[in-house]
């Protein structure tokens, strides 16, 4: 079952007609959320950020969207599938529905679709033996830039780079802004390791602003061993680093075991989930 706009569809009922704004010109935003047991991983910072790049995309917030509305028909979708009492992938959608061109018709509202798929692990683990091995993707590049980090639909750079990634038996690929900064994994934030030295692209090189990417900083902010920095990442820096990971919120934390003919360790990465799930377990 599918909750479009507040009512439970099945998959067949609940298709967008091809006027969707969303459909038409990515005119829309998405959250990827992690449930489990009716418990919304960090809930409070999915929803200001989905607000904050509804506002940047200038669309209209319903009065009725808030935390608290948005929530209930997340939970009422799981409970409709029988997810609820279970681990969870949620993708939450808002679109600017039907109406216009490029530019929206007075009478185009804004609207939400909700989706729901079993998830296999209730809290993030590391697979020590499993390789993940990435390159560049340098075919197209990315725009530094408050646009280009806000996880809206057009993905056109992700799929490409995961069809090249596909071809060439990679399990990821890093993505480099028109700078030829690395700015990001297809499919999450990256984290640079180099001693007691933690660093990861700052927002303006045009990476997402990833949840995950969030608690991760205030995770080693709180180590006074560390040092961190949000600074641009160049490719040279990559073969240098002692171990690089990828976050996002439904993996947690992805080590990168080979670029290249370098080889990385997953040492700091492991400390960190354990740190990450405890920190689960206390919110």
């Amino acid at each position: 079952m599918v909750n479009f706009n507040g009512a439970l569809l099945s998959q067949a009922d609940s298709k967008l007609t091809v006027h969707n704004r969303g459909y038409k010109y990515g005119d829309a935003l998405f959250e990827t959320l992690k449930v489990v047991n009716g418990k919304i991983f960090f809930w409070e910072d999915h929803y200001f950020r989905l607000m904050a790049s509804m506002r940047i995309l200038r669309m209209e917030i319903p009065m009725n969207f808030t935390m608290e509305f948005l929530e209930v028909e997340i939970l009422t979708t799981l409970e409709a599938n029988d997810l609820l009492r279970a681990s969870a992938r949620v993708r939450l959608n808002v679109d600017r529905g039907e109406g216009g061109k490029y530019a929206p018709t007075a009478d185009a509202t804004v609207g939400y679709h909700i989706s729901v798929e079993p998830h296999d692990n209730p809290f993030y683990t590391i697979d020590t033996q499993a390789a993940y091995r990435v390159d560049l993707y340098k075919d197209y590049f990315v725009a530094p830039g408050l646009l280009s980090g806000l996880k809206s639909n057009n993905k056109a750079i992700q799929v490409i780079g995961s069809i090249y990634a596909k071809e060439n038996d990679f399990d990821n690929c890093l993505v480099l802004n028109t700078n030829k900064s690395v700015i990001e994994a297809l499919n999450g934030n990256l984290f640079l390791v180099k001693g007691a030295h933690i660093k990861t692209p700052p927002l303006e090189d045009g990476c997402l602003k990833g949840v995950m990417r969030k608690q991760i900083l205030e995770l080693v902010s709180k180590d006074v061993n560390l040092t961190v920095e949000e600074a641009s990442i160049s490719p040279f820096e990559l073969q240098k680093a002692d171990e690089l990971f990828v976050t996002n919120v439904i993996k947690g934390i992805v080590p990168i075991t080979k670029y290249r003919k370098k080889v990385f360790k997953k040492e700091f990465a492991q400390g960190l989930i354990t740190k990450l799930n405890a920190k689960l377990r206390l919110v």
